[in-house]
């Protein structure tokens, strides 16, 4: 028992898992919409530009948070306004906006060669390094994505599944899928220190397909999946500390370990009963749109 109770002691461990708790919990939730959506490209395309906003953030010597968010709002801005002219695929506006405001960040590393551990840390997720004030910026920004969801449920979950239906029944397609790429930078931002920039893609798609594999519910999956990613943070953050190593490696693969286990219980039910081990994504779309 004091293998689990020996860490607490430490504030900053304490700290360390206050916060992946909550990062795992707003990036399983984030996860639902973005494995439905097929946005998993959009994530690991924001991460990255977000990083070029926190290099010059530092450069500058002003607020991680500030610098970085407008940073990573704008590359969201950008990608959507470039998706929408029809005329540029999704992944390719994705491909151009955030490539180049990740370019742009490692060139400001290379002309200041002293902040090589900050970049590391940036990359690869410290989460022994979370302050408080980080720990109120992640819950903020969980409480705004949670009530702004909710609030919007049905038209989320709408332009989700059908978009250019909702369109006709006078849904806002355009300023929901804005709305949501914004929802998603915030979280991308305030989950960097924690996951690192090139292990966020990998947060924000495994705990909803760990829930995809156990129900066909819409609701039940995003209930699945936030409590997959908080799991993934708290044993992540354990690992992390006993086996010194990125607390973003340890976080993704203890998601992917329960990925495994998922997969392996879909297996087995379906042995059991001699259904598919998967609904087909008709059967999913249709299960969803009867929620």
């Amino acid at each position: 028992m004091s293998f689990l109770t020996a860490p607490l002691q430490y504030e900053f461990f304490r700290n360390a898992l206050l916060a992946a708790v909550l990062i795992g919990s707003l990036t399983g939730f984030m996860a639902t919409f973005v494995v439905l959506r097929k946005m998993s490209y959009v994530g690991h395309g924001l991460s990255h530009a977000i990083l070029g906003g926190g290099v010059l953030g530092y450069v500058l010597g002003l607020n991680f948070y500030l610098i970085a968010g407008i940073w990573g709002f704008l590359a969201a801005l950008a990608i959507d306004a470039v998706a929408r002219t029809r005329r540029v695929g999704a992944d390719a506006a994705i491909g151009v906006v955030t490539t180049a405001a990740f370019a742009f960040g490692v060139l400001l590393i290379s002309r200041g060669h002293s902040f090589a551990r900050n970049f590391e840390a940036a990359l690869f997720g410290n989460v022994l390094g979370v302050t408080t004030g980080d720990i109120l910026m992640i819950a903020v920004v969980s409480v705004v994505v949670v009530t702004v969801t909710f609030l919007a449920y049905w038209q989320f979950l709408f332009v989700t599944f059908d978009a250019e239906v909702a369109s006709v029944y006078g849904v806002k397609t355009g300023v929901f899928n804005t709305l949501f790429s914004l929802m998603l930078a915030g979280s991308i931002l305030v989950s960097a220190q924690v996951v690192g920039v090139t292990l966020i893609a990998a947060a924000l798609v495994t705990p909803a397909v760990v829930a995809r594999f156990m129900t066909s519910s819409f609701r039940v999956m995003l209930a699945i999946s936030t409590l997959a990613g908080a799991l993934s943070g708290l044993l992540g953050v354990f690992a992390s500390y006993y086996v010194d190593a990125a607390s973003g490696a340890t976080i993704v693969l203890v998601g992917s370990s329960l990925f495994v286990l998922a997969l392996g219980y879909r297996y087995a039910r379906e042995r059991r009963s001699g259904q598919r081990a998967a609904p087909s994504p008709t059967e999913l779309d249709a299960a969803f749109k009867t929620e």
